[in-house]
């Protein structure tokens, strides 16, 4: 494993997840699926002091670094790192919030291609995570169960006989899993349908997200879907949960988008024109104005109103234009209004050029 990794060297590509493709990628970005786990030998984060805390992520380096698959692996000390690299890989959706704005020792292990990362003392001692492009969740079930089975192998997990696996919140005793999908559905947003969907998911114990997990707003018209409980349910049943619902909520935003296309053609391809037209002219953009924008670009490109970008460059667009992103990519902090005008030029260096082209 990798350790003292520059985050440079991410900035300008692109994870696993946001290529595109895999079952219905068109309404479904990723499918994750999320594992928490404890050592068995050192009380819950709560109740760690700053010596138990460096323990726990020296004692999980240690044997991470055993794995000779996970040679190619970077490991990344998460605590050293500035608020903007730290932000930067929230972004990147590669360690939550929390984990970024915690004290004390704590890290992350990234796999090259960012299909799967491991969280060192975050809300538990360790979570895993893995992350495939589209409706993919058995494919990602087959790595995650993989990887959690290469890490118990060589380390003792707190584990009860009856209640399972043990965590610093109840609500994921048992498992240890969140299953999640992230859906892109400006349709649904459009034709006002949302709030009547997400009551549905509620009443069958599913939980509604905005792109950055727990406790973050809907961006970009984009939802995660997850399990809220895991006791007294198997890691199949809880991945069927979601899978099974994934399906209707595809073709509920399908049929509104086709409603749309039906009612006036006309004033949604205006809509998705002048989203892209601003996009590729503006000189100062705002990151939440350039999410909804590239929102109808999403769905335009989805639905041929837009037939000069590929779905693998918006989604990028999506996670690139963030204030972290951006000044990584410039490789200097900017202020509020600089980040506007690097982004507004950024946009322009990937539609702008596509539109012109396309003019003569």
């Amino acid at each position: 494993m990798e350790t003292g990794v520059k985050l440079d060297r991410l900035a300008g590509e692109c994870g696993e997840w946001l290529r595109g493709s895999g079952p219905d990628a068109d309404i479904v970005v990723s499918s994750r699926i999320r594992l928490a786990r404890n050592l068995a030998e050192f009380p819950f984060i709560r109740k760690c002091t700053g010596l138990d805390r460096a323990a726990i992520e020296a004692a999980l380096v240690e044997k991470l670094s055993e794995i000779e698959q996970w040679d190619s692996t970077l490991y990344i000390d998460v605590n050293s790192l500035g608020e903007m690299d730290r932000h930067f890989l929230v972004e990147r959706q590669l360690i939550s919030r929390e984990h970024a704005d915690a004290d004390g020792a704590r890290g992350v292990a990234v796999d090259p291609n960012e299909q799967f990362s491991l969280m060192i003392n975050e809300e538990d001692h360790l979570r895993i995570q893995v992350m495939h492009s589209g409706l993919d969740l058995q494919s990602a079930w087959e790595q995650i169960n993989q990887i959690d089975d290469a890490v118990e192998a060589r380390l003792t997990y707190a584990y009860h006989p009856k209640l399972g696996y043990l965590t610093a919140c109840p609500t994921n005793v048992g498992t240890g899993m969140r299953v999640s999908v992230m859906l892109h559905l400006p349709a649904l947003v459009m034709t006002s349908q949302i709030e009547k969907v997400f009551r549905s998911l509620h009443k069958i114990s599913l939980a509604v997200r905005g792109l950055y997990g727990e406790g973050s707003q809907a961006m970009g018209d984009f939802y995660q879907i997850s399990n809220q409980i895991t006791l007294g349910k198997s890691e199949e049943e809880l991945i069927a949960s979601v899978a099974e619902v994934a399906p209707m909520l595809i073709d509920y935003e399908r049929k509104a988008r086709k409603h749309l296309v039906e009612g006036d053609r006309n004033a949604l391809h205006d809509r998705v024109s002048r989203a892209y037209g601003v996009l590729c002219t503006a000189q100062r953009i705002s990151s939440e104005e350039t999410m909804q924008l590239l929102s109808s670009v999403r769905m335009g490109v989805n639905l041929g109103l837009i037939d000069d970008v590929d779905i693998a460059t918006v989604n990028k667009l999506f996670i690139h234009t963030q204030p972290a992103h951006l000044q990584k990519l410039r490789g200097t902090e900017l202020s509020t209004s600089d980040r506007n005008a690097e982004r507004a030029v950024y946009l322009q260096s990937h539609l702008g050029r596509n539109r012109s082209k396309k003019k003569r």
